[in-house]
């Protein structure tokens, strides 16, 4: 079995067990293997280029870290990976920030990135790239002269054609990715994306009957699409472990009987949060019996500080909720509870299974893991119901199971509360075993080894 080592903008902390989706996976399958996962540090050198990378050894695991530049955080991570790229492919052309001093920062980060990885590689080790940030990073390795299985994963969704080749540097990041052997991304519409921008600029063609394979300059590659998933029978035993806590007993005397829905997404544009906070307004307003019998959760962590449409995205959102309170609410109930704060990963579980309901209506997303651990943290014999957004990357997989809705449709989010609220036990639970029966057949380490098998028998040169 071949070494592996994986390349991510950060790391979690080795002092910490891994919590939720890639980071459990990752770490297992390192485990399993033996290897290296390298990243940022989470830290700035300021404007002194960064010491030598901080290496940490914890069993089989090499944990290789980097300190990078304030210059490099501004152009890379904040210019073009988070001002370009994230509403990019996002759908969101009008919020990009594009400029050519962030492109240069962005590449010439990830070739500091490759410079500091290539003395770290063995010729049989399997390189396994993560997310928007490290798109060119193969590339990079590639001119160095690494012939290894190099495999890329998007976490984010891929745009459409006439979306994503308006970046001024999109066929060039296009050009980069072919040096990838394996190229995964979260749903089949992503892949289907992906291709299209490859014949639409020309870049690669599709190989016949290759399923996936694709050919470039003299080489192949494939594409594939591996939708990222979660321990679902971990969460589910820490849900309902959770519940019995202290803490969650008294959150649940204070809601008096009334019905408990959640929403927990953190503060960024992508989350549908106004439109969602909207459409509970018109759900209480146009189901008067429903007045004082229900609470809205939203657990909302502050994202990205400091930038200014995500200061603005939190004004507004925390005043619609305490307009709601204001107009609606009671001396002895507020229909609203709106919280900036994160929780723990026994909180939040315990809080998904005591919700009947869960609104999950992000304007786009990947995948949007908090629709499966919800599911997942369900009482089988008593399950609350899933209100997803048709634009999550789990609509894919849990539709059938689930109340989709267009996120940009209020009075449709509303008439989907008053539905789930008022869904009758037999349905609830003929809806969760559908959502649950898709989380035991693919669990997030199905989706690593999936794609780990797949990168060790894919690329080479062209026939």
């Amino acid at each position: 079995m071949s070494r592996l080592i994986v390349v991510s903008n950060r790391v979690p902390s080795p002092d910490r067990p891994p919590q939720g989706g890639l980071a459990v996976a990752v770490h297992a399958a390192l485990r399993d293997r033996g290897g290296v996962w390298m990243g940022w540090s989470g830290n700035s050198s300021g404007d002194r280029e960064p010491g030598p990378l901080i290496r940490r050894e914890e069993g089989p695991i090499t944990y290789a870290l980097t300190d990078l530049m304030q210059r490099d955080l501004a152009e890379y991570y904040q210019g073009l990976a988070n001002s370009v790229l994230w509403p990019l492919c996002h759908y969101r052309i009008d919020l990009t920030d594009y400029s050519r001093r962030d492109a240069a920062g962005y590449f010439r980060v990830n070739r500091f990135f490759a410079e500091r990885l290539a003395p770290l590689v063995r010729p049989d080790d399997l390189i396994w790239i993560h997310d928007y940030h490290m798109i060119p990073l193969a590339a990079e390795l590639r001119r160095m002269g690494l012939k290894n299985r190099i495999g890329f994963f998007m976490h984010i969704p891929w745009p459409a054609p006439d979306v994503y080749l308006t970046l001024p540097v999109g066929e060039q990041l296009l050009h980069e990715m072919t040096a990838y052997d394996l190229l995964g991304f979260q749903t089949e519409a992503d892949v289907e994306n992906f291709s299209l921008c490859l014949r639409r600029s020309g870049i690669a063609r599709p190989v016949p009957g290759g399923e996936g394979l694709h050919e470039a300059g003299g080489r192949r590659f494939r594409l594939g699409h591996f939708p990222i998933s979660i321990d679902a029978e971990g969460f589910a035993r820490t849900a309902r472990n959770a519940v019995r806590n202290v803490a969650m007993r008294k959150f649940r005397d204070s809601l008096e009987g009334r019905t408990l829905i959640v929403g927990v997404d953190r503060l960024d544009y992508t989350k549908g949060l106004p439109q969602r906070m909207a459409a509970y307004r018109r759900f209480l307003e146009g189901n008067p019996a429903w007045l004082g019998r229900t609470t809205y959760l939203q657990v909302t962590p502050q994202s990205r500080a400091g930038v200014a449409e995500y200061e603005a995205l939190g004004r507004e959102v925390a005043e619609l909720a305490g307009n709601i309170n204001g107009q609606l609410g009671r001396l002895d109930w507020s229909p609203v509870r709106y919280v900036n704060r994160a929780f723990s990963q026994q909180i939040l579980a315990a809080l998904y299974r005591m919700a009947r309901l869960a609104l999950v209506t992000p304007m786009r997303d990947g995948m949007n893991l908090v629709a499966k651990e919800y599911v997942a943290a369900q009482d089988p014999e008593d399950p609350g119901v899933l209100v997803l957004s048709r634009f999550a990357g789990a609509a894919a997989e849990l539709g059938e199971g689930a109340v989709l809705v267009n996120p940009y449709d209020e009075e449709m989010i509303a008439n989907a509360i008053a539905r789930a609220v008022s869904m009758p036990l037999d349905e609830r639970r003929e809806m969760h075993g559908l959502l649950a029966d898709v989380l035991r057949r693919y669990d997030v380490f199905d989706w690593s080894d999936d794609y780990l098998a797949q990168l060790e028998r894919t690329g080479g040169p062209a026939g």
